[in-house]
């Protein structure tokens, strides 16, 4: 069967034909030897083709698909141009050689040709990158070398700006940190207390706090120094006057030794580089707290920011601790006692990291392993939540703590939890009703900024009139007043003609009740008259 093999340069892909191995007989002890002698090689190996990149970029996309094992169209294209052609329904005579086992799975998948990419195939391999200017005429003295420079710095660059971990790397360098701090700030302030122990023994029994000790030993300075003047100062430092006024008592009655300006002001410049790392290390821890919030916010609303940096930490990346199961999540940072446990097939560890929980010290010593197991389900959730969704809210971190919470009730009292499924709808639901909310807020907004518009320009019609004379008041008010009067008549004319024929049937009773009294009264006046004539 022939053999052609796949090269994969930083200038381009090129195609090459082993010939005559039977009389190597594939061994590759013999194929190592006869690789340093390009006479030899040249022999076995023969060039068919080659395809330059066609610029940079276009390399370093085809460098980027081959080390994820993906066969790209143009490699496709290649091969299939090159390679002797292979009949339907039949097995091809030939096999390609490569040297990544993932791209020739996916080219055998693809295309259907025999790939292999063994010891014997490797071996070739390294002859064809060690000969391969020569095997080309066209390249130049140099060329090859700045195109591997090239393409790895374009590679590498790329790989370090793509960064699908939403740059949880500063919370892995963060918790490195903050675990060397503590261990480095316990050493300095056991160093103080010794140190200025010669001088003030009697202090160490006072004040147990390794930040307040050096606080109150960069305070008193000299013992002999100490009064009643220097109690509201310690007060403020240690919060309580009796323990202020022990420390001014002992100072008094102090058995320690005396030391010289020289080593006191040593001793005060060290308690200050102690007091300048604690306060670093609250400035840091605070840093934590936010950076975790932004990358894993159900993370660290479900174990704590800490506790979720350290897990974080320990898988490497967020990515790789949400493809974690929950079963090796559990165990993270128990490795050793985990194999010791298989090689002396012993009991395995219950949890790792998990175990600084709060959770887990709150559970009984029967259930401490269930609410591990439990726990750890949690937790995979939670980090696959933080790692593929696209918006980051703290709603599932809560509901799910509220999960841990109902099983703790359940272990220790019996009270049955609600089920995943109810719990799950129940935060989906919350984080679409938060969406809406913020959809309605915006145009709230930009209403209230209409509205303030117009007060604004209300404010200023009155303010404008009140700069004018008396006079154009009084006669601002008459027009008013004018207005008004035109406005009730016209309101009147509008009754008038909605009321309609109504209203005309009224006025004509009107007139004719109007002459049936007039008629009336000229009666009486009539007969009165009569009356008047006839006396």
């Amino acid at each position: 069967m022939a053999l052609y093999l796949l090269f994969e340069s930083s200038s381009g892909y090129a195609l090459f034909h082993a010939q005559g191995l039977d009389e190597i007989g594939q061994n590759t002890e013999a194929v190592r030897n006869s690789v340093a002698d390009l006479n030899r090689f040249g022999k076995v190996v023969q060039l068919t083709a080659f395809q330059p990149f066609e610029s940079a970029i276009d390399g370093l996309n085809q460098c980027n698909s081959v080390s994820e094992g993906l066969m790209t169209d143009e490699l496709r294209s290649f091969l299939e141009l090159n390679l002797p052609k292979v009949k339907e329904g039949k097995k091809s005579k030939f096999s390609l050689g490569v040297a990544e086992p993932k791209l020739g799975s996916h080219i055998s998948e693809t295309t259907k040709i025999a790939c292999q990419s063994g010891e014997f195939v490797l071996e070739l391999l390294r002859g064809v990158r060690l000969h391969f200017d020569k095997f080309i005429k066209d390249l130049k003295s140099g060329d090859l070398e700045k195109a591997q420079l090239g393409l790895a710095h374009s590679y590498s660059r790329a790989k370090v700006k793509f960064n699908v971990n939403r740059v949880d790397n500063m919370v892995i360098q963060a918790i490195f940190l903050l675990d060397t701090l503590d261990k480095d700030i316990n050493s300095f302030s056991m160093r103080v207390r010794e140190w200025y122990s010669w001088h003030f023994p009697e202090l160490v029994k006072i004040v147990n706090d390794n930040y307040l000790y050096a606080r109150v030993a960069k305070l008193i300075e000299d013992k002999s120094k100490l009064s009643e003047e220097h109690v509201p100062a310690l007060t403020e430092i240690l919060g309580d006057e009796d323990k202020a006024k022990e420390v001014v008592e002992a100072g008094k009655a102090s058995m320690g030794q005396d030391l010289t300006p020289v080593d006191l002001i040593n001793v005060q410049l060290f308690a200050q580089r102690v007091m300048d790392l604690a306060e670093y290390r609250k400035n840091l821890y605070d840093y934590l707290v936010t950076k975790m919030n932004d990358i894993a916010p159900n993370l660290a609303s479900l174990i704590g920011e800490v506790v979720g940096a350290r897990l974080i930490s320990h898988a490497g990346s967020l990515t790789n601790l949400a493809k974690c199961p929950s079963s090796t999540l559990q165990i993270l940072g128990a490795e050793k006692a985990l194999f010791r446990a298989l090689k002396t097939r012993g009991n395995t560890p219950k949890y790792g990291l998990i175990f600084h929980s709060s959770f887990i010290g709150r559970a009984s010593s029967k259930n401490k392993g269930r609410m591990a197991r439990y726990l750890a389900n949690k937790c995979s959730i939670a980090s696959r939540i933080d790692c593929f969704s696209e918006r980051g809210s703290t709603v599932f971190g809560e509901k799910l703590r509220e999960q841990v919470e109902e099983r703790l009730e359940f272990y220790d009292k019996g009270v049955a939890p609600r089920k995943n499924i109810d719990v799950m709808k129940s935060a989906i639901e919350s984080t679409q009703n938060k969406d809406t909310e913020m959809e309605e807020v915006e145009p709230e907004e930009a209403s209230a900024k209409k509205s303030k518009k117009k007060k604004s320009k209300t404010e200023d019609a009155p303010a404008a009139a009140t700069n004018g004379d008396a006079s154009e008041d009084g006669k601002s008010e008459k027009k008013k007043k004018k207005e008004k009067r035109k406005k009730e008549q016209e309101a009147d004319e509008e009754d008038g003609k909605t009321n309609g024929v109504n209203e005309q049937d009224g006025t004509a009773k009107k007139k004719k009740k109007k002459s049936k009294d007039e008629a009336a009264t000229n009666e009486t006046t009539k007969k009165k008259k009569k009356k008047k004539s006839q006396e």
